[in-house]
This record gives structure tokens, sequence and C-alpha cells, in this order.
């Protein structure tokens, strides 16, 4: 699979990103890998975001000093996927393909994607350690974040690295918690924030503005009955996750040029009486045309107001041009 996506970051720099790999090995699985030296490092890193990537430089400096390569031992599906299908399904920071680009753009050598089953839920944290990371990665130093907990019932924890990196000869370390703004940075952190619409703090704790890939879909038309045109967007990947409802300024990038934009997250309760349908939809600025089934990549720079609801279209159609007006100053600031 081949396409990519772009991120703005909170420099206004653009990033764009590759989903070829060409940078980072990917193995799927953990037979036949032969790695020199390898310091390892293993977790979900869901969205890559600023803890994650201390983790990262960390086992970029201990390969520099060993002459070793890094590699990142990761899980698709996450594991909450697999272990709690009866509850509320997780949503998720970045599909499979985003998260690798990202640790790709880290510099990475290697990322090692094993399967999540229950077969692997049920191995416990010491065979985990013992079986995979010594004896099919042949791991040389081993780094691990505050929070890193792994096997069985999630049971190996700093005092299980230790035992086991002891008796094996392998050096390791368990870094401290990175802190911004007092918050400890955590992907749990940067979904609270996103579901609560407090858009500019999950964009600080990832250290990039966060993005939704999708694909323009057919709407009801409501906008352009009301002067205002939308975009509907279907994400890429069912799981991801949508910020809470309101509205927002928008970066669009749409057929390899930027556009800005005003993005709709709800159910449109002015116009809309049916409160099970929730929409993803956006004005985009000095844009006309038929873009239906059309990639598209929408990055959240910040958040308007909350979803409103109003006694005429013309109080909408006049609220909406203020918001308009207000997404242009905050993105050209």
């Amino acid at each position: 699979m081949f396409f990519r996506f772009i991120i703005g970051n909170n420099t206004g720099t653009l990033l764009i990103l590759p989903v070829n790999f060409n940078a980072v090995k990917v193995h799927y699985g953990y037979n036949d890998l032969k790695f020199r030296n390898p310091v390892v490092t293993t977790g979900i890193f869901d969205g890559v975001h600023r803890g994650h990537r201390v983790v990262i430089e960390q086992i970029k400096k201990r390969a520099a000093e060993l002459k070793g390569e890094t590699v990142v031992v990761t899980f698709h599906p996450h594991p909450r996927q697999v272990l709690n299908q009866n509850s509320q399904a997780i949503q998720l920071l970045t599909g499979i393909e985003e998260k690798i680009s990202l640790i790709e753009k880290c510099g990475i050598d290697h990322v090692v994607l094993i399967n999540f089953d229950r077969d692997l839920s049920l191995m416990s944290a010491a065979d985990f350690f013992e079986k995979i990371l010594c004896g099919k990665i042949g791991t040389k130093h081993f780094v691990a974040g505050f929070s890193h907990h792994f096997g069985r019932m999630a049971e190996g924890d700093k005092e299980t690295i230790r035992s086991i990196a002891d008796n094996y000869g392998i050096s390791y370390e368990v870094l401290e918690p990175v802190k911004i703004g007092g918050i400890i940075v955590s992907s749990s952190a940067v979904r609270e924030a996103l579901l609560t619409g407090r858009i500019e703090e999950a964009n600080n704790l990832l250290g990039y503005d966060y993005f939704m890939n999708g694909t323009i879909i057919e709407g009801r038309k409501l906008g352009r009955k009301i002067g205002f045109p939308t975009a509907n967007i279907k994400p890429d990947y069912p799981d991801k996750l949508i910020p809470g409802n309101g509205v927002y300024a928008v970066e669009i990038y749409l057929k390899d040029k930027k556009y800005y934009g005003v993005m709709s997250i709800g159910y449109n309760p002015t116009v809309n009486r049916d409160q099970n349908i929730k929409s993803v939809e956006v004005n985009i600025f000095d844009f006309e045309g038929n873009i239906y089934g059309e990639k598209v990549c929408a990055v959240f720079r910040y958040r308007i107001r909350d979803e409103m609801v109003f006694d005429t279209i013309s109080e909408l159609s006049h609220r909406i041009e203020l918001d308009r007006q207000e997404a242009l100053r905050l993105l050209k600031k």
C-alpha cells in the first residue's frame, strides 16, 4: 500500500510523510531477524507523541554508543481491540501506516510489527522478554518508558525488566515521565484533550498538529442551501479519533494543495432533526469543484466554538461567516 499524508506542525512547517517506508525497514513478525547490536524499545506508540519520541531519541543515542541499530517493536491491532471486544472501542490517534511513518521520520532503523492476538496476550512477561526480545531480536540494550507494561495481564514492569535483563546480560533503562505544563504526556492524555475539544493542548502534547486522513463523500448538501457548501469527510481509519463536537479552524490538503477551512463536527442541530447522524464536514475557502471520492487530509489547528443551536437559518449563516473570519485570523497569524 502506498499513499501519503501531510502534517502541519506547530511551527507552521509542512511535513510530507510518504508511507513507502524507504528509510525504515519494517519487519512483519519476529522470525529470521538479524540486527547489529540492537537497541530496542517496545510499545503501542499510538500518536508517536512527545513522550514516545523521548524514548526513541534515547535508543538512537544508545545505538550510536554501541555502534548498533535501533529497533522499535510495536503491535497491531491495538491490544484493547482484541482484549476488550465487548467494551467501547478504543479511538486511535494514528492508523498503522501513519504510526509507522511517524516513527520513520524519527530516524529509526527497524520497526518490528507483531500481530497482537489472543495467543500473544496469554504469553507471560518473562516469556515475551526471553523468547522474543532476547531470543528472536537479540536485544543488547533495552529502553522503556516510565509506564511501560507488557506480557499477560500487563504483568511485566520495570522489576521484570531488571530481573530478566540481568539474567541475560542485557543493559537497560527505564525513563522518567515527560511532562508539559504539568501534564504527563501519554496517548490517553492526548485522547482526552481531543475529545473535549482542547485541540491546542493536544497538539502541544503530540508535538505536531492532529490530523485526519479521509475520503470526500456525498452528504445532505445542507451547507450549499445556505450559501456555505461543505465537503463531508469519511475517515480512512474506522477507529480514528474524531475530536469533540464543535467548530474548528483547519488546514485542508487536497490534490497536493493547501487550503484553509472551517470544520464542523457534530449533529447540525439547527437543520438536522435526526440527532443520530453525526457528520464531519468542512467549508473549504476559495475552492470550487466536485471532489467526491478524493483523498483529503484535515489538520486541526484551533477550536473556534462549541456546537450551537440557532433559531433561524439566517442566524446560522451569519455565525458561519463570523467563524470563517475567525478561522482566517487564527490560521494567518
